[in-house]
């Protein structure tokens, strides 16, 4: 955080300085107790201290409140400002921080790709300039302060995620990040146990059009088809599509799968590039457009950002290529699960699968209330559409899909279980070195998240 003065801090907020010094600086700011950590933090509340002593190790404390404490309950380890509204005085403060920094912000909403997106854009920047960016996809509404206020002068680009749990959190975080340039990867259907509906979700994702500085550009996939049910006619800012059909500003073809990841051809403005991309899958291409496109439009010339993307690290967990039990081949896909990503893993394992014998072991799908059966439902579709050789689901839910994939059918060997205890013993007698085995879940399943660990090929003890 760029240090602010407790005398300024009170100009800003329209409040006055009831205890303490006006000369401290603050240097961390929270709007819930637990969030104070450190000492020098500027806590805006509206909730009474019962117990200031817990505070001690943590003074300086700056208080700011519309809560009215008698002079004689306020500690000396305690400088505080009293204002009209602590709520009003918050959002003032966040305002004044942001209006300090004139660099690009770019904001990421999508269903699948966010992350990944995320950090191309933070790696082909960091070559040369000091970048700000949210942890992994640590994105939780909660955070969107700490990560504001990771920007410092010496930042120079900043790159967010603004996940949709509920209806309005893009917006919440356009009220802190107030992005100059806004990217949608995809829209699938997730989080339809708040937005309760696939309609509400896709209105979710489009609040990034609305947050989105007017003079600034918003980058979406031209192909997906919910994202095409937003209407970009409403942006004000330059629109950027990317994809492969003709009609894209940055385009893709002749795409391939190359050693550990994706070749392909963009074009943009009359000029081709060919482009290599570590990560498998073809919406591994759609990330890299989007994050090329992203990068190009703050002043980074293709050349560059694409001899940068070579050396990008693959996320773990997120189709990760290992050895696996038997000599076989193991896709690790447990960081998250939706029908989207679950889509794009599948054909993963068909295109590397070639010729192999194809094992797909699926969990849960999240996150998804009352819509849980008719999304498990279509996961059945991808499945029986897409194909592999052999089907093994974990979890109860996850068997709705198993079940559908057959009525619609599917008509490969299928095992359903309720937890993972014997699907290792399971694939022990089904696996051999002709076979690849791709193990689809999320971060919060710990039997599947175990099961990938288990089924990855250990490497022999060191000998004595």
């Amino acid at each position: 955080m760029k240090p602010l003065s407790v005398k300024n801090l009170a100009m800003i907020t329209a409040g006055y300085l009831v205890h303490g010094s006006e000369d401290t600086l603050i240097q961390h700011g929270a709007y819930r107790l637990k969030q104070v950590k450190k000492s020098n933090t500027a806590l805006f509340t509206s909730k009474r201290i019962v117990n200031w002593k817990n505070l001690e190790p943590l003074s300086p404390l700056v208080l700011v409140t519309d809560r009215a404490y008698r002079p004689t309950d306020i500690p000396n380890h305690v400088i505080m400002i009293q204002v009209a509204n602590a709520e009003e005085a918050y959002w003032k403060f966040v305002h004044f921080y942001r209006s300090q920094f004139h660099i690009p912000i770019v904001a990421i909403t999508g269903t699948s790709g966010k992350t990944t997106t995320k950090e191309m854009i933070k790696h082909i920047l960091s070559a040369d300039r000091k970048v700000t960016a949210t942890t992994l996809s640590s994105n939780s509404r909660t955070a969107s302060l700490q990560y504001l206020l990771g920007i410092e002068d010496e930042t120079e680009a900043a790159v967010f995620e603004t996940a949709v749990g509920s209806p309005g959190d893009v917006t919440n975080a356009g009220r802190y990040f107030k992005p100059t340039i806004g990217i949608i990867t995809n829209i699938g259907a997730h989080h339809l146990n708040y937005c309760k509906t696939l309609e509400g979700y896709i209105q979710a994702k489009g609040e990034m059009l609305d947050i989105v500085h007017p003079k600034g550009t918003l980058i979406i996939n031209a192909e997906d088809m919910n994202t095409k049910k937003i209407d970009v006619s409403r942006f004000r800012g330059r629109l950027i599509r990317v994809g492969k059909h003709d009609s894209c500003d940055f385009r893709a073809s002749h795409i391939h799968y190359y050693q550990k990841g994706m070749k392909f051809i963009l074009h943009h403005d009359r000029k081709s590039y060919d482009i290599l991309v570590p990560g498998f899958g073809e919406h591994q291409v759609y990330n890299a457009l989007a994050a090329i496109a992203a990068v190009h439009d703050m002043g980074i010339p293709i050349p560059v950002a694409a001899q940068q993307l070579q050396s990008f690290r693959q996320l773990k967990k997120q189709l990760q290529l290992f050895e696996g039990i038997n000599h076989s081949m193991l896709l690790d896909d447990t960081w998250s699960i939706t029908t989207t990503s679950l889509e794009a893993a599948l054909k993963v394992l068909n295109e590397l699968g070639d010729g192999k014998k194809k094992i797909a072991v699926i969990g849960t799908i999240t996150d998804l209330g009352s819509w849980g059966y008719i999304i498990h439902e279509q996961a059945g579709e991808l499945i029986q559409r897409i194909g592999v050789d052999v089907l093994i689901t974990i979890g109860e839910h996850a068997r709705i899909m198993a079940d559908h994939a057959v009525k619609l059918g599917f008509s490969a060997p299928v095992y359903t279980f309720k937890n993972s205890t014997l699907v290792y013993p399971l694939l022990q007698k089904i696996v051999d070195e002709n076979t690849i085995i791709l193990i689809k879940g999320d971060m919060y399943s710990k039997q599947v998240s175990k099961l990938a660990t288990e089924l990855k090929l250990k490497p022999p003890p060191p000998a004595d």
